[in-house]
């Protein structure tokens, strides 16, 4: 498939091709004006009421002075404001930069100033973290306050009550930047993905291959808007003309209560799964109801996958593999791998290819293709890769290839009947709970600390989250500092999802003979005796 190919869908009404990420929903209020399109915290839109918040939206940014390459700036938790100014973006050819609501205030301040926003849209619990880095937040010129209920007083339904609607702007390109988030670099500073129409909407094609929605389901989308498993996932449902269920935590609560509102489909990472199950017979019982439990962004323990399937016989499992530079999902396990008992191995692989994705196992010093089984670098190549880093030029060529292959830093192997398996990371990372965390982040923190000589980050097991994060640190000659304090010195410079659990304190760390430490060293002995190097 190409990036406008588009499967047929599943509903009787004709949907025509996708070129643009706001085209479905543009469809869908024309065709079913009187559908239920999006429910939040007890308001639900039609797709014709929702279609015309996102033109208002388009109307009011535009009288902000938002054109065609520039970034609005939105931080909140979950909102369905969130996708309204995606869409509402992108109609203008600008991009949303979607932050993460968990970062710390010098981390939002410098992912606000690089994304180059002018318009920030915050949500009233946050208004504090902004106010407290908005006088360093020197390109931006408006702020729109948004509520969570869109109580009286909310300012950015005000906007768009005031606004008039749009339609896309004609100069806008399928290649044309709309959506910007911030995956974590190795340089110790965040890099802005910046995905492209043409990549979101290969992606919302290739990506539910296999499980597209049908008529009577309905989609639960809880995982954060910052992260592309929620922003690339939101998608879905507008594209199949499906209604959705947003909630603005996936805590338990939440979950529960999107699926007594129908909910029926979902993508969550492998940690509320575990909630779940912990959760007691009632949980259970109601999580029984989805059709769909699709899982990604950390790799699920395989115990508590299989106790997952026996308590949910009827629920189709599905596993996803990706990136945000790839806008979401590169690999998939079906629900048939996954009760495959002439290949139980096969359950612990990350699938095989969705359409359009090639898969290359590369050995990273010699660059040459290896052979079916073989270790090596995982490179992928398709129409859903990023147009670049934002104002990185000479990173979005350390791993995207002259011929178009993305380096993704994953090692693994691909098996004979092509599933992809998953097993180290030539890149320093750690994912806990489904949240990219790169170890020179912490340790550029901590080496500030007087009383840290060296430090070493390293992902260790977690039953919960797959991983957590653990710092070895050698202390300066007379110094003295424990693991509390330095845990509480990470704290207060960086997301608390970042820091360490964890402190070990060893007189030196071990180094190789050119005086690299052997972060391999300190992580074997808790990985020890599992069947994989990333849990």
């Amino acid at each position: 498939m190409s990036a406008t190919a588009t499967p047929e869908t599943t509903s009787s009404r004709p949907a025509p091709t996708a070129v643009f990420v706001d085209d479905r929903l543009a469809h869908w209020a024309s065709v079913d004006p009187d559908g239920e399109c999006m429910t939040y915290l007890g308001r639900t839109w039609t797709w014709s009421q929702w279609h015309d918040r996102v033109r208002r939206a388009a109307g009011a940014l535009r009288d902000l002075g938002v054109g065609r390459g520039d970034v609005v700036a939105f931080l909140d938790k979950n909102h369905p404001a969130c996708v309204e100014v995606s869409l509402a973006a992108a109609m203008l050819g600008a991009a949303n930069a979607v932050v993460n609501w968990r970062l710390a205030p010098d981390e939002v301040d410098y992912a606000v100033n690089d994304s180059g926003a002018t318009v920030v849209v915050v949500g009233s619990e946050l208004v504090p973290l902004l106010e407290r880095v908005r006088e360093r937040l020197t390109g931006v010129e408006h702020v729109v306050e948004v509520t969570t209920d869109g109580a009286e007083g909310d300012a950015y339904e005000a906007m768009l009550a005031a606004a008039t609607p749009v339609d896309r702007d004609p100069a806008v390109t399928p290649d044309d930047t709309c959506l910007v988030l911030y995956s974590s670099g190795t340089t110790g500073r965040p890099k802005g993905v910046m995905l492209t129409h043409a990549n979101m909407v290969a992606h919302t094609v290739n990506a539910h291959d296999g499980w597209e929605f049908e008529p009577g389901d309905k989609s639960m989308v809880a995982m954060p808007l910052f992260h592309v498993g929620g922003s690339s996932y939101v998608l879905f449902g507008i594209h199949d003309g499906i209604p959705s269920v947003m909630t603005r935590e996936p805590d338990g609560a939440s979950l529960a209560g999107a699926i007594m509102a129908g909910a029926n489909r979902t993508f969550l990472v492998p940690a509320v799964l575990a909630q779940v199950l912990q959760a007691g017979p009632d949980a259970v019982k109601l999580f029984g109801a989805l059709r769909t439990y699709t899982y990604g962004a950390a790799p699920m323990p395989p115990p508590l996958l299989r106790a997952a399937m026996q308590a949910w016989p009827d629920t189709d499992f599905i596993q996803v593999y990706g990136l945000t530079e790839v806008a979401g999902v590169a690999t998939h396990l079906m629900p048939e791998d996954h009760r495959d008992p002439e290949h139980p191995e096969r359950l612990v692989s990350a699938g095989r290819p969705v359409p359009d994705v090639e898969v290359r196992i590369v050995d990273p010093a010699t660059l040459e293709d290896l052979p079916v089984g073989e270790h090596g670098e995982i490179w992928l190549r398709t129409p859903q890769l990023m147009k670049g880093f934002l104002n990185k030029p000479e990173a979005t060529a350390e791993v995207v290839t002259a011929d178009g292959w993305f380096r993704t830093g994953d090692m693994g192997r691909v098996d004979d009947g092509g599933y992809v398996f998953v097993e180290d990371r030539l890149k320093d990372m750690i994912i806990s709970g489904g949240e990219n965390i790169y170890s020179p982040e912490i340790e550029r923190v901590l080496a500030e600390h007087p009383a840290v000589m060296e430090v070493a980050i390293i992902g260790v097991p977690d039953d919960t989250w797959g991983e957590a994060v653990k710092a070895v640190v050698s202390l300066r000659e007379g110094a003295s500092a424990t693991p509390e304090e330095l845990i509480a010195h990470c704290r207060e410079h960086l997301a608390h999802f970042k820091c360490p659990k964890s402190v070990d304190i060893l007189d030196l760390l071990p180094r190789n003979p050119t005086g690299k430490i052997l972060k391999r060293s300190l992580r074997a002995p808790y990985w020890e005796g599992r069947g994989r190097a990333v849990n």
